[in-house]
């Protein structure tokens, strides 16, 4: 008998087929004593399996590129963990065998994490996956990870590492459901930069039967369990539909009644760069300057290093737009020679805007590096700074883009809800403004991204963060200057539509989103945009939101 579950729709698209599992995490290792003398061969065989772990999750990343790549090599850089090590070995100088001394110096980082207030959770699976990959090669069984088959399947799983997600074959893995996680998790963007259909934070899904038939609507949240023949026909067919409309709609976003809308890319390095060509992006509106730090988190790269990675994404967009964050370390992004070790609560410290400002020659060789990379090009370079609070984190980077001597304009990313309320006051110091939603909507309800017992309130249909976006377009358009969305909600098609009714002038979403986004806001007018916008922030849940919204557009 068909059933229906309800999800969060975090990757777009329709996957039919019967359901697998996840490989079995590692069980935990009995916990007995070992003899003094095998210490030392114990500890031995920890190191061993450490590098041997961190070496197969930099391997991964190499192959998959892109914004998993330096995601897996953050992972591969938390298995090396000088700290997290030294308490494995400490535990076997006392008698634990090397699996149980990895299993347990593990469990109480974890603890730590978690009596901390979860601030950082999103890591916790990260963390999990390490700890299992090193167990399961010291105990000689295989490692946690995507099932076997010849077959195409639906994976069930609680979470996804990134190094799972990172490396699914899209051609065997129709798509995926998860536990646990939120619309913002590494899983939920890997997801989307495959073209996988995925749906997260799905309590139950694990008790979903192997080989059980299910329907999974990536853009609804939608589960369909045993579908009938009906229902599995009505969703392909739409299926079938929607990637017709793409394949029809080319060139610049905009309105049906011409109301441009510049459609960009977000990127995470030069590996993500073909797919945005080929999506048809029409530049970047958030390159993620991340994963040139992450090679070595106890020194900034050369300044030779950073331009070359600079120009080679500058040069795939000539006459385009490419928007530059310059590092957002700090908070789940740590690096040993800027973020503070003992901080309480990271995510309300010292990161992005506010370390580099106690970096400057961190900030000075970035902000010089992006000003000889733009030499020559035809590319318009905009410069923008992450966790700006008010007009004076703003005069204080545009002081320092000045003093670089950098010729692009400069900005500031809205993430943080002060920034919204007091948007013109900072639009007085710098170019433009683009809003990281998913940031702002953690620090609105203070609700971190990662944890999907809040992911309600992750959502970026909630009315309260809706009029935070529509306060910064009204200081925007006041003072002449634009302003863009580059957080996940740009890449949900009529959450796009709302956002250009707010007075949103460019979005930028994952290239795999692109498609869909450009074909919807063709569909309506800009006034249709305005009042699907005005309905939805009349409203009092992300929920009804979402329904007022497609009301208006539908014509209802």
């Amino acid at each position: 008998m068909e059933t229906t579950l309800r999800g969060v729709g975090v990757s777009h698209g329709v996957a039919i087929g019967e359901v697998r599992h996840m490989g079995t995490a590692v069980l935990e290792p009995p916990a007995k004593q070992i003899p003094a003398e095998d210490a030392e061969r114990e500890q031995g065989r920890a190191r061993q399996a450490v590098e041997a772990v961190a070496a197969d999750l930099i391997a991964r990343g190499n192959l998959a590129g892109g914004e998993a790549q330096h995601v897996l090599e953050a992972q591969a850089m938390m298995a090396q963990d000088p700290e997290l090590m030294a308490d494995v070995e400490r535990r076997i100088a006392v008698g634990s065998s090397a699996e149980r001394g990895v299993y347990d110096a593990f469990a109480s980082y974890r603890a730590l994490l978690a009596n901390a207030g979860e601030y950082l959770a999103g890591r916790v699976a990260d963390l999990d996956d390490v700890r299992n990959r090193i167990v399961a090669r010291l105990l000689g069984v295989p490692m946690p990870g995507v099932p076997d088959s010849d077959e195409p399947y639906v994976l069930i799983a609680r979470d996804l590492a990134p190094a799972d997600t990172a490396l699914l074959d899209p051609a065997l893995v129709l798509g995926f459901v998860t536990e646990e996680g939120g619309p913002t998790s590494h899983s939920a963007i890997l997801a989307r930069a495959l073209g996988v259909p995925a749906v997260v934070a799905l309590p139950g899904a694990g008790e979903l039967a192997e080989g059980t038939v299910i329907a999974v609507d990536g853009s609804t949240g939608e589960i369909f369990v045993e579908p009938s023949a009906e229902k599995r026909a009505e969703m392909e067919t739409a299926a079938a539909a929607r990637k017709a409309v793409l394949s029809a709609s080319t060139g610049p976003g905009a309105t049906s009644d011409g109301h441009k809308i510049p459609l960009l890319a977000n990127v995470g390095g030069p590996g993500d760069v073909p797919a945005a060509v080929e999506a048809g992006a029409e530049g970047v509106g958030l390159f993620r300057t991340e994963f040139l730090f992450l090679d070595d988190s106890e020194r900034a790269p050369s300044e030779e290093k950073q331009v070359a990675a600079y120009r080679a994404v500058l040069e795939a967009f000539p006459e385009g737009r490419v928007v530059v964050r310059v590092l957002d370390a700090g908070a789940d992004k740590p690096l040993d020679f800027l973020t503070p070790a003992d901080e309480p609560n990271p995510a309300l410290g010292v990161r992005g805007l506010r370390t580099l400002l106690d970096h400057p020659d961190v900030l000075r060789t970035q902000l010089t590096a992006l000003a000889k990379a733009a030499e020559g090009l035809p590319v318009h370079l905009e410069v923008m700074a992450p966790m700006v609070a008010d007009r004076a984190d703003a005069k204080a980077f545009a002081d320092a883009c000045r003093e670089a001597g950098l010729g692009a304009k400069f900005g500031a990313m809205v993430e943080i809800p002060s920034a919204a309320l007091r948007a013109r006051s900072i639009l007085r110091e710098v170019e433009f403004l683009s809003l990281g939603t998913n940031d702002l909507a953690q620090y609105t309800f203070a609700a971190d991204r990662q944890v999907g017992a809040v992911s309600r309130l992750q959502d970026p249909w909630q009315p309260a963060l809706l009029d935070l976006v529509a306060l910064s377009a009204q200081a925007a358009a006041a003072e002449g200057k634009s302003c863009g969305v580059c957080g996940e909600a740009a890449s949900d098609p009529l959450l796009a539509c709302v956002l250009t009714g707010l007075g949103v002038t460019s979005l930028s979403m994952g290239a795999a989103s692109i498609p869909y986004v450009r074909a919807t806001l063709a569909k309506y007018t800009l006034a249709q945009c305005e009042r699907a916008a005005s309905a939805a922030r009349a409203t009092d849940s992300a929920e009804e939101a979402r329904m007022a919204a497609q009301a208006v557009l539908s014509g209802e």
